[in-house]
């Protein structure tokens, strides 16, 4: 009976299930089974506690460094870049992580194998007391592909390559760290070799007045106590030369370390904080700050992968649906192997649902929750860190600043009076208890005027490393 005009026919009607069934398998394939990411909100402060000018900006340059003025740093830096090892170590981590961003993209593609085999058999003919030797030559293809309809394998590339962002952020941390480091502890040998410079200085003076004194004594104008406490004087100095050679050889260790470098092989004989730059640096606003912070990145991008965990956990407990095919020749003879009547293939599909596995499923669930609000927090304390970091060294930077103007201010008065005391004191205006004391308070103030400059030159290392060191989100795919 001739179907009437729109009626579907058995074909037409085949047709549309075929249809309505890839539909669902791309509607399947398009829905999401895990939270979709956000960013969590952590409003930044509208401006820093320490007083500054948001609008006059100069965030740090990628070769901060440089500001110092440095050819000698500048070297130990370079050679830090390249011989590190802490580097070295999150490079290789860098790779590792590349890795196995490779592995989770595996699942999303077919799969393809080839084997061929050859066998040559001799059986036994049933009834009968013969035997047959024969040849079985079989070449085959095979291919094979899980379709990803709940995104599982889709989540976890996602996982995958949000960890291995993680792992470049990482890297750039550590550089960041090293270069600092390396700033740091040239400075800290700059120090001490001042501050032992100026101890050696002290020393020659306190021996050249204790010569004279000495031979005041002999002629009577000196007594044996005025002596005996600029002796007193001499032994003090002397005795704080050692603790700062000692200081000074852990810090060229330390700073060869850094470099990767032998301790022998370490060239510092000169350079002094006075001829190193004062580099300016004014951090933008905070909001700002985020985007030039390698650390706060990573966090982000850890959180990211344990979001997307959490999706791919979810979608194990659904089916999983696997297509296979295979095909290639079998034959007797080699001669007529790959002939058309030789050709053997097959096709096969499989649904496997997960029904019992001991609460493995639920616990893998469970675990990439709790992961996930464990790097939350780990994100919100990087945040709060970075702001309370720029916030230290600003204030560092500031407070040091004033302190090294105040020092050098309170050292030039302790040279004066010290110039002063001498002269009086070989006039026989003031008595040797105020020469001593004027002494001491120039010794104590040349000494504190090196630690000052340190600790400056220190703050503005730390406000550099606080701003991210010139690192900024956009630049670091």
């Amino acid at each position: 009976m001739p179907s009437r005009p729109g009626t579907p026919t058995p074909r037409s009607r085949a047709r549309s299930a075929r249809i309505a069934a890839c539909l669902a398998v791309a509607a399947l394939a398009s829905c999401s089974l895990g939270p979709r990411y956000h960013r969590p909100d952590i409003p930044p402060p509208d401006h820093w506690v320490t007083p500054g000018d948001p609008s006059a900006a100069q965030w740090p340059p990628a070769d901060w460094w440089r500001g110092f003025n440095s050819a000698e740093l500048d070297a130990f830096i370079a050679q830090a870049e390249s011989a590190n090892d802490d580097l070295r170590a999150a490079i290789a981590r860098v790779e590792e992580a590349d890795a196995q961003r490779r592995v989770a993209l595996a699942p999303l593609l077919p799969s393809l194998a080839a084997n061929a085999t050859a066998t040559r058999a001799r059986q036994p003919v049933p009834a009968s007391d013969s035997y047959l030797t024969g040849n079985d030559f079989n070449p085959l293809a095979t291919a094979s592909y899980q379709l990803d309809f709940w995104g599982r394998n889709r989540q976890g590339l996602v996982a995958a390559a949000a960890a291995e962002r993680a792992s470049r952020y990482d890297r750039t941390t550590v550089e960041l760290t090293v270069l600092a480091g390396v700033a740091t502890t040239y400075f800290q040998v700059l120090e001490l070799r001042d501050r032992l410079g100026v101890a050696e200085h002290n020393l020659a003076n306190a021996q050249e007045v204790l010569r004279g004194l000495t031979l005041e004594q002999h002629a009577g104008i000196a007594t044996a106590l005025d002596v005996a406490q600029q002796q007193t004087v001499v032994d003090t100095v002397n005795a704080g030369i050692p603790p700062l050679r000692l200081q000074l050889r852990q810090s060229e260790d330390a700073l060869a370390i850094l470099i990767g470098a032998a301790p022998e092989s370490l060239d510092l004989t000169h350079g002094t904080l006075d001829e190193l730059g004062q580099p300016a640096v004014r951090p933008g606003l905070p909001s700002e700050l985020l985007t030039r912070r390698p650390d706060v990145a990573a966090a982000e991008a850890q959180l990211i992968a344990a979001n997307a965990n959490i999706a791919a956990a979810r979608a194990a407990f659904l089916p999983s649906i696997s297509l296979t095919a295979g095909g290639g020749y079998e034959s007797a003879a080699l001669a007529n192997l790959l002939t058309p009547a030789n050709r053997v293939w097959s096709l096969a599909g499989s649904l496997t649902q997960p029904v019992f596995q001991g609460g493995a499923l639920l616990g893998q669930y469970r675990y990439s929750q709790a992961r996930y609000r464990e790097l939350l927090a780990d994100y919100h304390k990087a945040v709060i860190a970075a702001l309370a970091n720029v916030e230290d060294a600003l204030i560092a930077v500031q407070q040091t600043s004033e302190q090294v103007t105040r020092q050098q201010q309170a050292t030039e008065q302790a040279r004066r009076a010290y110039r002063f005391a001498q002269t009086q004191m070989h006039a026989g205006t003031i008595s040797v208890l105020t020469l001593l004391n004027t002494e001491t308070s120039l010794f104590t103030a040349e000494d504190q005027l090196a630690q000052a400059r340190y600790a400056h030159l220190s703050a503005l290392v730390s406000l550099y490393q606080a701003l991210g060191g010139g690192w900024q989100e956009s630049a670091s795919a």
